[in-house]
C-alpha cells in the first residue's frame, strides 16, 4: 500500500514514561502522562483512548480499549539529548550522537561579549533561569536601560528577553538572528530564541511572538528527501524554525495549540498529498516548563476534542501520526524537559486497526516508515513499521 499524504502531529513535550537511561539526565521517575493523569484524579481522552492510548502504558482514566481503531507503540529516543530540535530531527531520520551544549552556570565572556558588540546592548542576567521569574526580576532594568535579558536552561538555549515598547518585535528578531551566527562551535547551541514581552512593572507578561532560530540540520532529513521527491511539505507551528526552514515547501506560525488545530485542519482538508508536519507547542511551554497540572490536563482534553473533526477530515490515502519529542513532566521539581518515551498512534482508513507497535527503538522508525509508504528514498535512520500496518 502506498499513500498520498503523511500527517504527523507532535503534542510537544507530552512524554509516556522515563528512559531506561534518564538516570543520566536526572530524569529518574519522569512519566509525563503517567504522573499528570494521576495528579488530577485522572485523564479524559476518549478520542486518543480509542486509537490505543491507553493500550500504550498505564494512565489513570484513560483504559485499554478492547478494540482500537489505532496502532499504537511508544518511542525511545535514541539521540544523545532530550531537545525540542533533537528529537523533531530524529522523527524525521537523523539521529544526533553529540549533544548540543548546555551552560548551567551561564555563557562565557567568548560568547557575551561579541554579541553585546555587535549588537550595540549589554546583557543582563546570563544564568540558569525559568523565562516568567526572570522578566519579572529583571523587566525593569531591561525596560530602564535597553539592556538585553539573556538566560538559558537546562536545555542547549540562548534565550532572550525583551520588552516590545523597548525593543520593536523585528529588531528582536534580528538580534537573535546575530546571536545565531556568533553561537557556532563550540558554542554552537541548539535553540536561539527570542522571548517577547509587553506589560507594566509587576505585570509583565509573554507574548505569542516568540520565535526560534535552530541550527540548520547538518544532513539530509525525511523533509529534504521528500521535496527531491516532488512532494509538498507543510510546516505549522514551530516546524520552520526546528528545521531552519530546510525542507519545507509551505510554513505558517502559530499563536497557541487551539490556531495550530486549525490551521492543520485547514491543510487536511485543502491539499491532498504530500507531508503536513504540526508541532503544538503549549504543552511544554505554557504547562510542562510552568509545573502546570491543570493547564496541562485541559490541553490534552482540548486536542482530544478536536481529534474526530480531524479524523473526519482525512481522505483515503492519508495516514495520521501522533507523537511527541520529548517528555516535560510537570508534576516533578524541576521545570525542564525529561528524557522518556513518546506517544505513538497512527491511523488511516486503509491501515489495519489495532496492531501493537511495541517499543520502537528509535524516533526515526516513524520516517523511515512514510519513507516507505510513500516511497521516498534517502539516507534516513530508522526501521519502517509500514509491513505491520498494512
Amino acid at each position: 500500500m502506498t499513500i498520498k499524504r503523511a500527517i504527523i502531529v507532535v503534542l510537544d513535550g507530552v512524554g509516556i514514561g522515563e528512559l531506561p537511561d534518564a538516570s543520566r539526565f536526572k530524569d529518574e521517575g519522569s512519566d509525563t502522562l503517567g504522573n499528570l493523569a494521576r495528579a488530577v484524579g485522572g485523564l479524559n481522552l476518549p478520542n486518543m483512548a480509542r486509537l490505543g492510548l491507553g493500550n500504550i502504558h498505564p494512565i489513570e482514566g484513560v483504559f485499554p480499549h478492547p478494540e482500537p481503531t489505532g496502532c499504537f507503540g511508544k518511542m525511545a529516543e535514541k539521540s544523545s539529548g532530550k531537545d525540542t530540535t533533537i528529537g523533531h530531527w530524529e522523527i524525521t531520520g537523523l539521529i544526533t550522537t553529540e549533544p548540543f551544549p548546555t551552560y548551567p552556570d551561564g555563557f562565557p565572556p567568548e560568547v557575551i561579549e561579541p554579541f553585546e558588540k555587535a549588537v550595540g546592548r549589554k546583557v543582563i542576567g546570563n544564568c540558569t533561569a525559568s523565562g516568567t521569574e526572570i522578566i519579572k526580576e529583571l523587566g525593569d532594568i531591561h525596560v530602564k536601560t535597553g539592556s538585553l535579558i539573556v538566560y538559558t536552561s537546562a536545555d542547549s538555549v540562548f534565550q532572550i528577553a525583551a520588552h516590545e515598547s523597548v525593543i520593536p518585535i523585528e529588531e528582536q528578531y534580528r538580534i537573535c538572528r546575530v546571536a545565531r551566527e556568533i553561537l557556532t562551535a563550540p558554542h554552537a547551541v541548539s535553540r536561539v530564541i527570542a522571548r517577547p514581552f509587553t506589560g507594566e512593572s509587576g505585570n509583565y507578561r509573554r507574548t505569542d511572538r516568540r520565535r526560534d532560530f535552530s541550527l540548520s540540520p547538518p544532513r539530509k532529513t525525511l523533509l529534504d528527501y521528500a521535496i527531491e521527491a516532488g512532494y509538498p511539505v507543510y510546516g505549522i507551528g514551530k516546524i520552520e524554525d526546528i528545521f531552519a526552514g530546510q525542507g519545507m515547501s509551505w510554513t505558517v506560525h502559530t499563536h497557541d495549540n487551539a490556531d495550530g488545530m486549525q490551521q492543520t485542519l485547514k491543510i487536511v482538508r485543502e491539499k491532498d498529498d504530500g507531508i503536513l508536519f504540526t508541532n503544538l507547542v503549549d504543552y511544554d511551554m505554557l504547562f510542562g516548563h510552568r509545573n502546570d497540572k491543570a493547564g496541562f490536563s485541559a490541553a490534552l482534553e482540548a486536542f482530544d476534542a478536536f481529534l474526530p473533526s480531524l479524523l473526519a477530515a482525512l481522505k483515503d490515502g492519508d495516514v495520521l501520526f501522533i507523537t511527541a519529542d520529548h517528555g516535560c513532566d510537570p508534576t516533578t521539581p524541576g521545570t525542564d524537559h525529561s528524557r522518556e518515551y513518546v506517544p505513538l498512534m497512527v491511523y488511516g482508513r486503509g491501515l489495519k486497526q489495532g496492531i501493537d507497535l511495541k517499543i520502537r527503538a528509535t524516533f526515526s522508525d516513524l520516517g523511515a516508515t512514510i519513507a516507505e509508504m510513500l516511497g521516498i528514498e534517502g539516507e534516513l535512520a530508522g526501521t519502517s513499521f509500514a509491513g505491520e500496518i498494512r
